[in-house]
């Protein structure tokens, strides 16, 4: 175990974590670019005589009862959002103009009977949530700890000031520091910290990170400190042993900036409490291979190649991906962040509630801004074995074939299905997820469409769709990469339940350079109806030799189907509108017994 090993060896006392200046620090705050200061300044104005939404008890229980999230969530957002803008206003100003609105916000976070939300509340995973949080044992659960850093955050910023007001306000804040975050922490587990074999996810660094945040920014004891080092470190080898070599994220590109940049910023703290002990992992190939996932993913501007819950629309780069590059000595992931990050229109993370983030973000706009992303970035193909994901690409094309099994993070059942953009726009999609409500992250998570085959780019057997879970696998998987063809070929027919009757389905994906994508399916089944699902955001016309998407594409059969149908389906969830702003459309193919060969170009 890399990180715990040195930590346990690690002789010295452990240092403060001092990120950025305070708000004494002016000459730093001054230097910041005048129009930053202004953004910053604005927006805390907007913000000014802030009334902080209530949380009802009734709204905690929603998701209980209803199965709702955003009832509670909306405004528990809020607050940490507006408390953070307030912060760095006055850090910018220092005037005090924005001082009462800020302990306000202080006092009404640390007044909430919980910091988890109330799809969190249990103490035993995938167990039943209770219906209100129990003050007296608190949950740490991703927004408990990130809830704790920003608080912490607060304090290390704006100490001196706030204890001009009143030594009170310092008092509370570590007060309830040390009741929800520390102790719990130390004295209780909770799965995302690790055991054994258990698999953990991005809740295991997220929550990670923002408790050495709470912790190194504040002069605990130095033996309290120790254990949380300790503990943490450990944390971090229980993530990275979920890894493999080529760094791939199983949660896809959104869960990247919770967990391969939530990763970049433990290494920073740990580093900082023990003056570059372990700055040397940083070269380290896993390392920096989780590091540039996120720009081998990228298609194209605002455009990932997704699966599982992850959004084809996954977010801007930024600062972070940029430090994260720069640490490990990757130019052209540096170079993807500073490009993403000059078409973001909102560097401010307005939204964001790690105040940390913010801070980074505001001290490194400099430079990301005058760090010079011309130079073309060469996207590779590659194949990541650790999930079964294969990319290919050329000037027109990028092909996605997710391979691997239906057991991810995040999982959705979608062995086999694969996604094609053309000149960087989606051509056959995979639709991503949903609002999250209390069904999404429960037994009858398979009933939501998204997470269906049926509705990714796969074949249905007499109406038998994939099933979920480690053994519902591609088998017989096969890569080669040419200067002129990339392809990948394998059998699917073991991500089907025994009722499929499919004893094969071979699925070949071949990108045959600056032509166009082969898909050639073969199978055998018993089966009486097998029909195939093509996901797309174009509309589809059925013509006599093929399907037209709109005018970006077209699908050409070998041998014309039997059948086709196409199925509007409107977008109306708020997430998802977030990536498709149309309707989406379902071909459905009754297909021949022997198979089915498509060109796309």
């Amino acid at each position: 175990m890399m990180f715990y090993e040195i930590a346990k060896n690690f002789p010295n006392p452990l240092l403060l974590y001092q990120p950025y200046e305070p708000i004494s620090g002016r000459k730093a705050w001054e230097q910041l670019p005048v129009s930053l200061q202004k953004d910053l300044i604005d927006a805390g104005e907007n913000c000014l005589h802030y009334i902080y939404p209530p949380l009802t008890a009734v709204s905690y229980m929603s998701f209980i009862r209803t199965g709702n999230r955003g009832d509670f969530e909306e405004p528990y957002f809020q607050r940490r959002q507006v408390l953070n803008t307030l912060v760095l206003a006055e850090c910018a100003e220092n005037k005090g103009r924005f001082v009462d609105d800020i302990i306000n916000g202080i006092f009404t976070i640390c007044e909430e009977s919980g910091w988890q939300l109330p799809a969190h509340n249990s103490y035993i995973r995938d167990m039943t949530q209770l219906i209100l949080p129990d003050c007296s044992v608190p949950v740490l659960d991703l927004f408990a700890c990130e809830t704790g850093a920003l608080l912490a955050m607060v304090s290390y910023l704006l100490k001196d000031i706030l204890n001009t007001v009143s030594p009170l306000i310092e008092k509370r804040i570590q007060e309830e520091l040390q009741k929800r975050i520390f102790t719990p922490y130390l004295d209780c587990h909770f799965w995302w910290m690790g055991h054994a074999e258990e698999a953990m996810n991005n809740w295991t660094i997220w929550c990670t990170q923002n408790v050495l945040i709470a912790a190194f920014t504040r002069p605990l004891p130095e033996s309290v400190r120790r254990r949380i080092f300790l503990k943490a470190c450990e944390s971090v080898d229980y993530f990275l042993k979920e890894y493999g070599e080529d760094g791939c994220c199983d949660e896809g590109a959104q869960y990247y900036r919770h967990s391969g940049l939530c990763l970049f910023q433990t290494m920073e703290i740990l580093n900082a409490v023990t003056n570059n002990e372990f700055q040397f992992l940083y070269e380290n190939n896993k390392i920096k291979n989780i590091a540039s996932y996120i720009l081998q993913v990228h298609v194209k501007d605002k455009y990932y190649i997704n699966f599982a819950d992850c959004s084809p629309i996954a977010g801007r780069a930024g600062v972070r991906e940029f430090l994260f590059g720069k640490r490990t000595n990757q130019p052209e992931l540096m170079r993807f962040a500073a490009l993403d990050h000059k078409s973001d229109d909102s560097p401010l993370l307005l939204k964001e509630i790690n105040l940390l983030y913010r801070l980074q973000a505001a001290f490194t706009e400099a430079e990301i801004n005058r760090f010079d992303p011309s130079t073309p970035i060469n996207y590779k193909d590659i194949f990541y074995d650790s999930i079964g994901l294969f990319i290919a690409r050329d000037k027109t094309y990028t092909l996605a074939v997710k391979g691997g099994d239906n057991n991810d993070s995040h999982n959705h059942n979608d062995t086999g299905s694969f996604t094609i953009y053309k000149n960087g726009l989606p051509l056959l999609i995979d639709v991503g997820v949903e609002s999250y409500t209390k069904k999404t992250f429960s037994p009858e998570r398979y009933e939501i469409w998204t997470m269906q085959s049926a509705y990714h780019n796969l074949p249905t057997f007499d109406g038998i769709m994939q099933k979920n879970g480690a053994m519902y696998q591609a088998t017989e998987i096969i890569t080669s990469f040419h200067q002129d063809a990339c392809d990948i070929s394998m059998n699917i027919a073991d991500a089907y339940p025994k009722e499929a009757r499919v004893s094969r389905y071979d699925r070949r994906c071949t990108l045959k350079k600056n032509k166009g994508i082969l898909i050639e399916d073969t199978f055998q089944t018993t089966a009486k109806q097998v029909v195939l699902s093509l996901m797309t955001y174009e509309k589809p016309i059925a013509k006599d030799t093929g399907i037209t998407l709109g005018n970006l594409g077209e699908i050409q059969f070998e041998l014309i189907p039997s059948s086709i149908s196409i199925e509007k389906i409107p977008i109306s969830d708020p997430r998802l509108k977030t990536a498709w702003e149309h309707e989406i459309y379902r071909i459905s193919i009754l297909l021949q017994t022997h198979g089915l060969t498509l060109w796309i170009t």
